[in-house]
This record gives C-alpha cells, structure tokens and sequence, in this order.
C-alpha cells in the first residue's frame, strides 16, 4: 500500500514541479515500475569512498561529484545521484551552495513535505520525504528533471525520491549524522 501511494505522491509531485521546472528529460523504468537511473550504483559508488571512519549512521553528500552515500558501520551500503547547492541564484542574487560540515537530522518529513520560502515569494515547491540537517537545509526528492550531474538548488541536496524514501523509511532516523564536502 506504502508503494502505490509513493508512486502516486511521485507523480502528484512530478506534475506540481513541471511548472517549476524548464527541463525535460523521461525517465526510464526498471521492470518493477521504479525509476532507474541511467548511471549504476556501482558508477555513484566509486565516486566516493567505500569506507569512512564512523562506527554511527551516516550520510555523505560530495558536490563535488554529485553522489550521496550512506554509511553503516563506516562502510557504504547505498548511494545514488545528488544535486547540492548552485554556485548561483538568480532569484535571490547570490550564491546558493550547501553548508559544508557536518550536521545531524533534525526533522523528518512525509511525502508531501514542502518549501516554505520557493518559489519566492510563497514556497509550496515539493520536496516528498524531506530530512532536515542545517536550517533550511534538507535532503530531499525530486522529479527527475531536477537532479543531475551539477548543483542546482537553493542549498538543498536533490535526490531521486526513491532515494529519498529509502533514506527516510530505510536509514535515516532524528540524529542521523550528514557530512557535507566541502566544494
């Protein structure tokens, strides 16, 4: 049941952000009807390290490279395609990345988690299952047009939302250690 609804609040959410969005790319499909990406697990994952030093939950974000990974027991056990902050916003006149460091979880949200702030000036874009690290800094899903091989968000890191609900229901929990690479 969890499934079907995802997949609905998927398109409801696909649908809400095509008008936010001037991309256009189709995604593909795996048989099972979720998205696949064009890049392998094994392309992100030999990106970033397969070992760090944390014997605790933890989720890297290299902008750099535009991956995420999760850790358990300091050895990666799933990663995925990641857009960070942009080097540049136009509607807010100045640069948008993501804070580097390292932070912790501080709200979990639902699928139909929003934005407060964007669009400027009222917000209301989706960010379905969204986990809160730094102010308004969240890990987050998107629609497929708007995660990529670059940074392009405010300051949040744009994920798949199957990605994103596999962290928040599968791995991510309130204190859930985020480290950000630096640019």
């Amino acid at each position: 049941m969890r499934r079907v609804g995802s997949l609905m609040s998927f398109s409801l959410c696909s649908l809400a952000a095509f008008t936010l969005c001037s991309c256009s790319s189709m995604p593909s499909y795996e048989s099972d009807g979720m998205y696949a990406s064009a890049t392998t697990y094994s392309e992100y994952s030999s990106r970033i390290p397969q070992h760090i030093a944390s014997n605790e939950k933890t989720v890297m974000v290299d902008p750099n490279v535009h991956v995420w990974g999760a850790y358990e027991g300091g050895n990666l056990v799933k990663s995925g395609l990641a857009s960070a902050g942009s080097d540049y916003c136009s509607d807010l006149g100045r640069r948008c990345h993501t804070s580097s460091g390292t932070f912790r979880v501080f709200s979990l949200g639902e699928p139909d988690c929003k934005s407060r702030i964007f669009p400027i000036p009222k917000g209301g874009a989706p960010m379905p299952y969204c986990m809160y690290f730094s102010h308004g800094m969240a890990l987050h899903g998107v629609p497929d047009s708007e995660v990529g091989e670059g940074n392009y968000s405010h300051g949040c890191v744009r994920m798949h939302v199957a990605d994103a609900e596999w962290l928040r229901y599968n791995f991510v929990n309130i204190g859930t250690k985020v480290v950000v690479k630096p640019y």
